[in-house]
């Protein structure tokens, strides 16, 4: 398989109901592919596919050149320990603290000893800024230090491939930049597959190498960032369009 993640004839329904149609996809290896469209359009349902949340209805998704779409789940768990995942909420568990959950990974799906799995939380919250807060609990971060800890999570089991679901929702623009430069840097520094669903245009626009865009549970676009920028689709067009002029607004109500 030439790429990382290549997805061929992907159809996937939820009892009797189409979510998805005809998905072809194919990721290169360090590329970051953003998934953009509307919301309902399918794009978080596509991140769960890759990642053997869900299996399609029919087609096959190949994953570092195996065919998951029936493979068992000891399979998948074999395969995600090259993988991580940044839920579009966090996704954190409560009950634990900010180094614990950094760790959950690296004890579900590594031999190392509790202290090598100390340097590794150590590294992982230091490269997203949040050098010793080992000790702090969720419910004491704002929603995009949260964030961070989600992503340094993701990182610690060293990850070939990342899969982001709305990695900027509900973070002011300060922050969403220094999410989409962790993103970015992740690929610069250890070589990362990323897959990233968002509805951010500007942070699209920011990082993307290309952009494919879902309709109705469809692909009608995918290419680079000047390719979507200047696509003749109306729908494309009224999307990016769109998202700027609300972006607008929301800048005007301001005091």
């Amino acid at each position: 398989m030439a790429g990382v993640i290549k997805l061929v004839n992907v159809n996937m329904s939820f009892r009797g109901r189409p979510v998805l149609h005809d998905i072809n996809l194919e990721i290169a290896k360090g590329e970051i592919m953003v998934i953009i469209g509307p919301s309902g359009s399918g794009k978080s349902t596509l991140l769960r596919l890759i990642i053997g949340l869900l299996k399609p209805t029919s087609g096959e998704i190949w994953v570092k050149g195996q065919e998951i779409s029936r493979a068992s789940e000891d399979e998948m768990n074999k395969l995600r320990r090259h993988m991580g995942m940044v839920f579009q909420y966090s996704a954190l568990f409560d009950s634990m603290t900010v180094g614990e959950n950094v760790a959950f990974g690296l004890r579900q799906h590594t031999d190392l000893s509790e202290e090598e799995i100390a340097r590794v939380v150590r590294r992982r919250l230091r490269m997203v800024g949040l050098a010793g807060q080992e000790n702090v609990m969720p419910s004491e971060l704002s929603g995009g230090m949260k964030k961070r800890v989600s992503l340094a999570r993701a990182m610690a089991i060293n990850p070939e491939i990342v899969l982001y679901d709305e990695p900027t929702a509900g973070l002011d623009p300060i922050m969403s930049g220094t999410i989409d430069r962790m993103i970015t840097s992740a690929r610069r520094l250890f070589g990362v597959t990323s897959v990233v669903v968002t509805h951010h245009m500007s942070s699209a626009f920011n990082i993307a190498d290309r952009i494919a865009m879902i309709y109705g549970g469809r692909i009608i676009e995918i290419g680079t960032v000047d390719e979507i920028r200047q696509s003749t689709n109306p729908i494309v067009q009224q999307f990016i369009h769109g998202y700027k002029s609300s972006a607008l607004a929301r800048r005007r109500q301001k005091p």
